[in-house]
């Protein structure tokens, strides 16, 4: 930041605090996840490129679309991480998604990480079952059919949206938390997992779930970042 502000005549200190002043910035923001999305921040970051570029700045450049490239090496890494955990094929496997936004509280699903990882084990030929609190199977398949991977119709036979998590996780190999809504936490996890195949396998991708919890009740518990 301070070698694009020399190039602009802006003040570094004057970022600092400006950014400094974001009530987001701190412990509140600095929670592991699968991956950043949304509308607002890669945008961002590419904007930041772009202007670094731009100023003939490019090692600041590369360094920023590094963040780029870490947010993409996450969400298949934690794809790669199901798939190798799971005896090294997910083929005709069920993996019950659990939220498809990229955030609690929101149906926005702008680049959430929920859509890669499931294009991710699409590709490898899993079935994937979604909930989403507010998310319609609408929007899930136009995610989907955005990336033009496969056709719709192979997407609507891979991908089946469902209006409970417990329908969700019935018979399923694998549990993958995508997003960070609270209701997660309060579910009969005794009652899902009677529902599933076994070994039961979660994959908590916000660190959201009780491992104790989880593996009293003898679930392969994964937490991204543990």
């Amino acid at each position: 930041m301070s070698a694009l502000c020399e190039k602009t005549g802006a003040n570094v200190d004057e970022v600092s605090k400006a950014i400094g002043m974001d009530s987001r910035i701190g412990s509140k923001f600095l929670k592991v996840s699968v991956g950043f999305g949304g509308s607002c921040f890669q945008k961002d970051i590419l904007n930041l490129v772009y202007i670094a570029r731009s100023y003939g700045l490019t090692e600041v450049a590369e360094y920023w679309d590094q963040v780029i490239l870490m947010n993409d090496y996450q969400k298949q890494r934690f794809a790669d991480n199901i798939i190798q955990t799971l005896y090294n094929t997910v083929s005709g496997k069920k993996i019950a998604f659990l939220g498809w936004a990229f955030k609690k509280d929101t149906n926005d699903t702008r680049e959430s990480a929920a859509i890669y990882v499931a294009d991710y084990l699409l590709s490898e030929q899993a079935e994937i079952t979604v909930y989403d609190p507010k998310v319609s199977a609408e929007r899930i398949y136009a995610d989907l059919d955005y990336l033009n991977t496969r056709s719709s119709e192979e997407n609507r036979a891979l991908v089946k949206v469902v209006n409970t998590a417990y329908e969700a996780c019935n018979d399923a190999h694998a549990i993958a938390v995508l997003t960070e809504w609270n209701e997660f936490k309060g579910y009969d996890w005794a009652k899902i997992k009677e529902h599933m195949k076994k070994p039961a396998f979660v994959f908590d991708g916000r660190k959201l779930l009780n491992r104790k919890e989880l593996e009293d009740l003898d679930f392969k518990y994964y937490a991204i970042g543990e």
